[in-house]
């Protein structure tokens, strides 16, 4: 929560602090515990990485596992959603949207969140590297993951990474593509 507002502190922004970690960082847990990877200062996390190798069969499994575990605890918002709220739980609803034409190249995907304090030393490169490392040993050929727009900072970091821009067409989100070798 405290990185999940373009880079900012999310607390108390939605109606719970539990909808960023229920979206973008519990289903890969629970769902690909392979795949996710923390960073400790030897007393807490400050940092982790999750995602997956097959975007495709992550949207099945979330779809026939994650879901029914939140659905009453979020449900479904109207289409199109009205708030920003509701669109964040439209996610939840429907997964299928992290399928895109313009991403098959790049079947795995990732999710990184570093608190501000741990940035800029080198952690966050460490937690992409055993990520892609962990993606290639999985058979993903190449990864991607979404950046917000107005999350500078965050891009900036990226684009050093290597990371290049995907053609995408949404503007909530800037979509960037690495190789996993």
């Amino acid at each position: 929560m405290r990185t999940a507002s373009a880079g900012g502190n999310a607390r108390g922004r939605w109606s719970t602090d539990d909808l960023m970690p229920d979206l973008f960082a519990g289903p890969y847990v629970d769902l690909e515990p392979s795949l996710a990877f923390v960073l400790d200062d030897g007393d807490r996390a400050v940092g982790y990485v999750v995602g997956t190798a097959d975007t495709a069969a992550f949207v099945r499994h979330w779809r026939r596992e994650w879901l029914p575990r939140l659905a009453d605890r979020y449900p479904a918002p109207p289409v199109p959603p009205r708030t920003a709220e509701q669109a964040m739980v439209a996610l939840l609803h429907r997964p299928e949207g992290m399928l895109r034409p313009e991403l098959a190249a790049y079947p795995a995907h990732l999710h990184i969140d570093l608190l501000p304090t741990h940035q800029g030393a080198g952690h966050g490169r460490a937690l992409i590297d055993t990520f892609r490392a962990a993606a290639a040993r999985a058979g993903a050929a190449a990864l991607h993951l979404g950046v917000d727009p107005a999350n500078h900072r965050a891009r900036a970091f990226y684009d050093h990474l290597g990371f290049t821009e995907i053609a995408v067409p949404d503007p909530g989100v800037t979509y960037l593509g690495l190789p996993t070798s």
